[in-house]
């Protein structure tokens, strides 16, 4: 019943908003052709019937089980032009608060049968309703952009970084990071495959892959198996786990069903030819040099995020090594712990923010909502002898993809001077 429910209000509020932002498609076609009246009408409420036709759908039929295109793009589509009805509907509402507020002046202090008459300036109601299409055209235009290109347009970005204590043989170490690729939210390989290019034309020594394989369920990263074994690097591929890959944000029939995804995850990382760092770390090589790469499982430091991570356990028996490389999918886990109980942990690897998919970059300038909820959520971060680097992600979650933070491939450079 209370499913039911929600869809019910959901529908209701559809409606409401598009009758509200009616007013101002109403006043602009007002004095077209009664052809181009009905043309525009019929396509206004006929998003409307779109939208209210995917919640019918999907009161029927479970989300999961939506064909992929469908629960990405025509969802996501739905929800854009809410959204952007709901930014041009508060200029609506300030018009209408305006009106309100002459009114009752009016009425106060020029109570005249002309009262009414004298509200009623159109010239001030169609400046403000035609600034609400106007600003709900510029964000629609950018969601719709950023679906169909920027989502894919896969930036490098390229750091060096000096940690004295390098060893010689590790000078110029080229490490590849890639994050957040959400496999579940692809619905063809060619962007993937296109990916693989830019990676493979890096050249890297390493390759650090921080989390968020799939959205929900393994089954969502097997298709593009043999792409992303053919992610490889002359001294390994490593991996770790993110939030979105332990299957919790999913109704499981059972605690067993739940386990075999979590341990089917694992076997297909290790399928690619990944070595899956659980709580645990490894040795790179060159000579007789050696550094050390932990990974740790998600932790993140907001409540709603697990702490899986150990990252104790994934330490021990590093102490003498000369530097520290770790993955750990949640940059928050860095200010919470990794500084306070790790200082010989020289650079940290992380994603998981996404840059929130939204936000300005332009040089010298760096925005994005996604800063008021991580300190460190893009780029490149350093407190005292420690580095931090979150990957913007590959792919995309949610909104299918991307305005103004674009999807990276992380190249970063290690020299000991």
């Amino acid at each position: 019943m209370a499913f039911l429910l929600r869809f019910v209000v959901g529908i209701v509020l559809v409606v409401l908003i598009d009758l509200y932002f009616y007013q101002a498609i109403a006043l602009l076609i007002a004095n077209l052709s009664p052809f181009k009246k009905i043309v525009i009408r019929n396509i206004y409420w006929g998003f409307t019937a779109y939208t209210i036709l995917l919640l019918l759908i999907a009161m029927a039929i479970p989300f999961q089980e939506w064909w992929p295109f469908a629960r990405i793009y025509l969802f996501a589509f739905a929800i854009i032009l809410l959204i952007c009805k709901l930014i041009g509907s508060t200029f609506i509402l300030v018009d209408d608060l305006t009106r309100l507020i002459r009114w009752l002046f009016n009425l106060v202090f020029t109570p005249t049968a002309n009262t009414e008459a004298k509200v009623g300036n159109l010239s001030r109601l169609k400046f403000l309703n035609q600034l609400a299409l106007v600003m709900a055209a510029i964000p629609f235009s950018a969601f719709i952009y950023g679906m169909i290109k920027s989502g894919f347009d896969y930036k490098v970005r390229k750091v060096r970084l000096v940690l004295p204590n390098l060893p010689a043989a590790f000078n110029g170490l080229k490490i590849v990071q890639l994050s957040d690729i959400h496999t579940g939210s692809f619905v063809s390989s060619e962007p993937l495959e296109k990916a693989l290019r830019m990676i493979q034309e890096q050249n890297a020594d390493v390759i650090f892959f921080t989390g968020d394989l799939v959205n929900n369920i393994t089954e969502e990263a097997i298709p593009y198996t043999e792409i992303f074994k053919q992610v490889k690097a002359p001294l390994g591929v490593f991996s770790t786990l993110g939030n979105h890959d332990y299957g919790d944000y999913v109704q499981w029939p059972s605690v067993e069903a739940k386990q075999k995804n979590f341990e089917d995850i694992k076997n297909l990382h290790a399928e690619f030819g990944w070595k899956l760092l659980m709580n645990e770390h490894i040795t790179l090589k060159k000579g007789d040099a050696e550094i050390a790469v932990l990974g740790v499982e998600n932790w993140g430091a907001a409540m709603r995020f697990p702490k899986y991570g150990d990252l104790k356990k994934a330490h021990a028996g590093t102490e003498n090594y000369p530097v520290k490389l770790l993955l750990s999918h949640d940059p928050s886990h860095w200010d919470a712990q990794v500084r306070k109980q790790y200082p010989d942990i020289d650079l940290t690897f992380s994603g998981h923010t996404h840059g929130m998919q939204f936000g300005i970059e332009i040089p010298g300038f760096r925005w994005s909502p996604s800063k008021y909820i991580y300190k460190q959520w893009a780029d490149l971060y350093q407190e005292g002898k420690q580095f931090l680097y979150v990957n913007r992600g590959l792919g995309f979650l949610g909104y299918p993809g991307r305005v103004g933070i674009l999807p990276e491939i992380t190249v970063v450079e290690l020299y000991n001077a």
